[in-house]
């Protein structure tokens, strides 16, 4: 079950669009401790506690042959004073190397922790390391069903539907199961 927060009150639900959201995945080596530990220390970068989905476990999508399920999740948190998207992301990368992620060998091959930047406030980018929001999370039943768990209501920087529209309207084969 996800942790409650203030933010799940609805007055303050306007106070999602202040949160930087991250979608979380493992295939390789522990991926259920992974995720929960990548947890833990992305608590270290917010000025809130943490909002976490639950876990849930996905097939692979769009990866090489063989590749084992997925744990997925995902997290909101309130970026500190001085934040930007540019270095939440250099975090969030030396984060998978602490977890043992190499430099890719192979697109969406199998790696211990990946750690997606869907948003980070309501800010846009288009640079050759970062696009935000994140151009596939509206497309990927792996990215919305932990992001409904933490912020239904938020609407991604170009989209008109909320993260829960998206999920309801997506058209997709995938096939998730929450983790106990």
């Amino acid at each position: 079950m996800p942790i409650k927060s203030p933010f799940d009150i609805p007055k303050l639900r306007f106070e999602l669009e202040k949160l930087a959201l991250i979608a979380l995945g493992s295939n390789l080596n522990d991926s259920r401790r992974n995720v929960l530990g990548a947890m833990e220390r992305l608590q270290d970068f917010s000025d809130f506690p943490l909002l976490r989905s639950s876990l849930w476990q996905s097939s692979p999508v769009d990866c090489p042959p063989g590749s084992a399920p997925f744990v997925n999740a995902a997290t909101g948190l309130l970026p500190r004073a001085g934040e930007t998207p540019e270095s939440l992301l250099d975090k969030l990368q030396a984060l998978e190397k602490e977890f043992g992620r190499h430099p890719k060998k192979v697109l969406n091959e199998p790696r211990p922790l990946d750690l997606d930047l869907v948003c980070f406030r309501q800010e846009t980018r288009d640079s050759e390391f970062l696009t935000l929001p994140h151009p596939r999370a509206h497309l990927r039943r792996f990215v919305l069903q932990p992001l409904s768990e933490i912020a239904s209501d938020l609407i991604l920087p170009g989209q008109v539907l909320s993260i829960a529209q998206l999920l309801e309207t997506l058209s997709s084969s995938e096939r998730l199961l929450r983790l106990g």
